[in-house]
């Protein structure tokens, strides 16, 4: 089953990315997650152990969404970061997997020493 999104509608005020999937799967995703999670190679890294640990991005938001062909967005950070494709399977599993994704990100942020603003 392929996956692909049935809404997608970005909050700009509580800076939260709405997306919604034909499974009945709806996700509100913050700015701050999208992009310290981006799949660009930015972040992500070349290689296994390679990927940037992202930091002061609490306040991001989000001023585009461009639609890739039927497969991914291309979402436009306000500060600056506008590469890697969030494809709707990518999407999804930032969606399930969120919880999991921001402890471990609280995590790796507490073990390098920096301070998230509330």
């Amino acid at each position: 089953m392929s996956i692909h999104p049935t809404e997608i509608k970005l909050h700009q005020a509580s800076r939260i990315l709405e997306v919604a999937f034909a499974d009945g799967a709806r996700y509100q995703l913050p700015c701050e997650y999208l992009r310290v999670f981006s799949p660009s190679a930015e972040v992500r890294g070349h290689g296994p152990g390679t990927a940037t640990l992202v930091t002061g991005k609490e306040r991001v938001n989000i001023t585009a969404i461009e639609p890739v062909g039927h497969y991914a967005v291309k979402l436009v950070f306000d500060d600056g970061h506008a590469t890697g494709l969030y494809s709707w399977n990518i999407l999804h599993d930032l969606g399930v997997n969120q919880e999991k994704n921001w402890q471990d990100y609280l995590r790796r942020l507490a073990e390098a020493g920096h301070h998230r603003l509330d």
